[in-house]
């Protein structure tokens, strides 16, 4: 009860503030609605970004030992945690005939992309995590020939834009506090790789094709499926195998946009370190996404679908384990199916007040449904025996909050969540506050 109403007077404070706004629905990544879409420049440089803090209370365990032995954690104090989920700046250049650069670096929670955690997926101890080589995460780097609006070539480090997150990731384009669970528990995001792009728009249609480095099956694991394998601790991405990317929207209906995606390559051969049981093995990732975006009379929906299959899954399972004292490979088993399902539905209630909507500010109440298991289906191992399946990572998560647009660029989030877990677990509600900010300050 006290919680409803810190976050009631928050928001009642935090209303009366004058401006002029409207929710920013241009992503500043330029991976998406691109820069070149909008207004004529005024400066051959682009600056801009977007950041996260967040305040969250999460009441369940957080032991390593809430699933191994759910009864004797059930009844345990909450938690709370600040964090800094993503801090990016972005700065582009043109230089003219139609060529142009892009960058984008981002601070993931505050620091470098090493961390210490205790590793919840075999003994709880405590593992040293290296996500990406380097201090910080260079999320993209591009240089880009523009022939027309319907032909452009992107060559570099860039966003691979499957799924619905990956290529609508900024904070004022989902209403969660944290990014949506579904997608981005079980494959990289956001996604960045190094490769080649072709892109452009013809009519209502926006099309994308890339060529870029394939995933590293030694990084693949039990909770987060494949997402581990877009990382590399080593200053080099290693590409033995390559992959490609397809993504197509369509804009036909006005505020609705709706995309698909898919993903084909190899990552069994993705490694330095190989062994006897990954010899010959392939390891094909193969991902296909629909994702839709509707944004009109003041309601705003979003969702997505993703279904994912890896080949040779037992094979690469029983590899990895040999991995594991290595530090690269989490050395857990890896599912030959994964998928994730995710819509939100928001209302702005301030379009119903005039004097609030006419200053432009807005606030949307919404609601949110997940759900994903990172080991939808096993594959058999050298044995012929199925793998063993860990319930705990098939989950479904409900969510409710505000989005309150104070002005331009600006977002403060609240929300309440319940992760739910099989019947055996114990279910893991949480609420959190938020600020963020993402836009483009130099154009």
């Amino acid at each position: 009860m006290r919680i409803a109403l810190l976050f009631l007077t928050f928001f009642l404070c935090c209303s009366v503030t004058p401006g002029f706004a409207e929710q920013q629905n241009k992503s500043v990544s330029s991976s998406n609605e691109d820069i070149e879409e909008k207004s004529p420049k005024k400066s051959r440089l682009t600056l801009g970004g977007y950041g996260e803090a967040v305040m969250a209370r999460n009441f369940y365990s957080d032991s390593w030992h809430r699933y191994t032995m759910a009864d004797k954690y059930k009844d345990d104090d909450s938690h709370g945690r600040f964090d800094l989920p993503h801090v990016v700046i972005f700065l582009g250049y043109d230089f003219g005939k139609g060529w142009t650069l892009g960058t984008e670096i981002e601070f993931e929670h505050g620091g470098t992309e090493s961390a210490v955690e205790i590793e919840e997926e075999e003994t709880g101890e405590y593992e040293s995590e290296i996500e990406r080589g380097g201090e910080v995460a260079l999320e993209q780097f591009w240089i880009q020939k523009s022939f027309s609006r319907a032909i452009n070539l992107r060559m570099g480090h860039i966003i691979v834009p499957v799924g619905l997150t990956n290529g609508h990731h900024n904070p004022n384009e989902f209403f969660g506090v944290y990014r949506p669970e579904g997608e981005s528990s079980i494959i990289p995001c956001t996604w960045h790789e190094t490769g080649v792009s072709l892109w452009g728009r013809l009519g209502d249609w926006r099309y994308e094709a890339q060529f870029i480095a394939g995933l590293d099956a030694d990084r693949f694991g039990a909770k987060n499926w494949i997402k581990g394998g877009a990382g590399s601790p080593y200053e080099f991405k290693i590409a033995n195998s390559y992959a490609g990317v397809v993504r197509i929207d369509n804009y036909s209906i006005k505020g609705l946009r709706l995309g698909l995606s898919g993903y084909f390559g190899n990552s069994a051969s993705n490694s330095l370190k190989k062994t006897k049981k990954s010899d010959g093995l392939n390891g094909t990732v193969i991902l296909g996404s629909f994702d839709f975006n509707y944004n009109a009379y003041n309601w705003i929906a979003r969702g997505s679908f993703l279904y994912g299959y890896l080949s040779d899954s037992g094979k690469i399972s029983e590899s990895n384990a040999g991995l594991k004292g290595y530090g690269i490979s989490p050395g857990t088993n890896v599912a030959k199916n994964a998928i994730s399902a995710g819509v939100e539905v928001g209302y702005d209630i301030f379009s119903q007040i005039p004097t609030l909507k006419d200053d432009g500010q807005k606030m949307y109440v919404y609601g949110r449904y997940d759900y994903y298991d990172s080991m939808h289906s096993m594959g058999n191992n050298t044995k012929g025996q199925k793998l063993l399946d860990e319930e705990q990572w098939k989950r479904q998560r409900v969510a409710f909050g505000l989005n309150y647009h104070p002005i331009k660029d600006i977002v403060v989030k609240a929300e309440y969540s319940n992760r739910i877990l099989d019947s055996k677990f114990n279910n893991e509600p949480s609420v959190a506050l938020g600020v963020a900010y993402s836009g483009i300050f130099i154009k």
